[in-house]
């Protein structure tokens, strides 16, 4: 019933819409120009609400996927938005505590991944590791190979628009993102991250509830430690006078 309302992205995670913490991801990291791809549900809520992008320094375009056929597919529509460039993709209900900003700007070539361990990992597209490589990917297998998720957040060079045109669907129905991911395993270019703080996919009611506390949690954390870094301050001027 949320939904019905809203765009999910748009729901409330402790003091601001949930779609504003992946964006701060981007722009973060000095993505200025951004396309924003939903459904047509809430296109104009969406639109009405982030506007041209000028109130967060960056510029947004916007298209709409018709119909829900697979995260794949919406990356495939940005195609003639992102030209020959490289491509940052993040998922609208997703909230990273860690700092991505330099994997990010440090990225040249391939493909690079933030992967978090999870204690559900048939859920998510998990992937494998050995000497701290990727060796394979797998969109919710029944037998996991690990417990490592790929969180929603990819770095494609731009042949990542090449495979999405030849890619089938899913036993789904859908163009599977870990298919993408898949190939440049496959070529040997791809690299991972290691995620050392929280990360939450606020797709469910539960997880939802939960990114709220975990927000507010964090922000008091920095607060108090902020507090405690201005009293230790004090104390060396008074001791030092």
């Amino acid at each position: 019933p949320l939904t019905d309302v809203t765009n999910k992205s748009l729901l409330p995670v402790y003091d601001k819409p949930l779609v504003l913490y992946p964006l701060q991801t981007l722009l973060d990291a000095g993505i200025e120009d951004i396309i924003v791809i939903t459904g047509t549900e809430h296109i104009e809520q969406m639109a009405g609400f982030l506007g041209s992008g000028s109130q967060f320094n960056c510029r947004f375009s916007y298209r709409v996927q018709d119909e829900p056929k697979g995260i794949a597919q919406a990356l495939g529509m940005a195609e003639e938005f992102v030209g020959d460039d490289d491509v940052c993709a993040i998922l609208g209900d997703n909230i990273y505590f860690d700092n991505l900003s330099e994997h990010i700007r440090n990225f040249t070539k391939g493909s690079h991944i933030f992967l978090k361990e999870v204690t559900d990992p048939e859920r998510f597209g998990i992937a494998e590791l050995q000497n701290d490589r990727v060796v394979s990917v797998e969109e919710k297998p029944l037998k996991p190979k690990s417990n490592l998720a790929q969180t929603g957040c990819y770095v494609y060079d731009h042949r990542c628009f090449d495979i999405i045109r030849n890619l089938k669907p899913s036993k789904r129905g859908e163009l599977e993102i870990t298919d993408v991911t898949k190939w440049f395993v496959e070529q040997g270019e791809i690299t991972a991250t290691m995620l050392e703080d929280n990360w939450i996919d606020a797709g469910t009611f539960e997880s939802l509830h939960a990114a709220a506390v975990a927000v507010r949690a964090h922000r008091q954390k920095i607060a108090d430690t902020a507090k405690n870094a201005g009293m230790q301050s004090v104390k060396k001027e008074k001791t030092t006078a």
